[in-house]
């Protein structure tokens, strides 16, 4: 079921005390892990300029990452790890990681609201938000918390993996990293099950048998 409510936590407290919102960032770069997050915010706490991470600044972010931290109620980052992205393939590997990040809360909530449009099998009820990350204040904190996270960890693996711009595009698929993963071959955090990196591990297993 998919709700319409605004950006209005008071809207959500009314409705269903400790409310959990859970969202996820990853799902469509070639590389690294799905991230996800769990935040329980405090209604006694407000926390102002919460919104889709994707249209805040980078630098809002990270203000607000601090923030979240501070003030929320509980909050839990888990993830689903390339090996498990390839095994169970990137919805169900979305949906475990999604389910270890409100497990992992030390406030059991009384529901999760979870982002998207479908939910992960969770001891409590839950309800998808299409688009949940502008509209439910716990799951734009959420987002932010995944986001910030994952690309803080794309950036050290520009590190170890110099030449794919990873701390630019963050794994995805953009011309850069095309062309990188075309010249350089996959790296280890590269998710063999994506097509443009199966293409490009055929691709150098034929140059090794000529």
């Amino acid at each position: 079921m998919t709700t319409q409510m605004g950006l209005d936590f008071s809207l959500v407290a009314q409705a269903h005390e400790l409310v959990a919102g859970v969202d996820e960032v990853g799902r469509g770069p070639l590389c690294g892990a799905v991230v996800t997050a769990a935040v329980i915010l405090d209604p006694n706490r407000p926390i102002l300029g919460l919104d889709d991470s994707k249209k805040l600044t980078e630098a809002r972010r990270e203000k607000l990452y601090d923030e979240i931290c501070e003030k929320a109620l509980s909050w839990y980052i888990a993830r689903a790890e390339v090996e498990e992205i390839d095994e169970l393939n990137i919805l169900h590997a979305t949906m475990l990681a999604m389910q270890r990040a409100v497990e992992g809360l030390h406030i059991t909530p009384k529901m999760a609201m979870i982002d998207g449009n479908r939910c992960p099998k969770l001891a409590m009820p839950s309800e998808a938000v299409v688009k949940g990350d502008s509209k439910v204040p716990a799951i734009a904190a959420a987002s932010i918390l995944a986001k910030v996270s994952r690309d803080r960890e794309m950036a050290a693996f520009e590190l170890i993996y110099p030449g794919y711009g990873m701390g630019g595009h963050k794994g995805y698929p953009t011309p850069v990293h095309l062309e990188a993963l075309a010249r350089l071959g996959p790296t280890p955090i590269h998710r063999r099950s994506f097509a443009p990196v199966r293409l490009a591990y055929e691709a150098r297993e034929s140059l090794t048998e000529v």
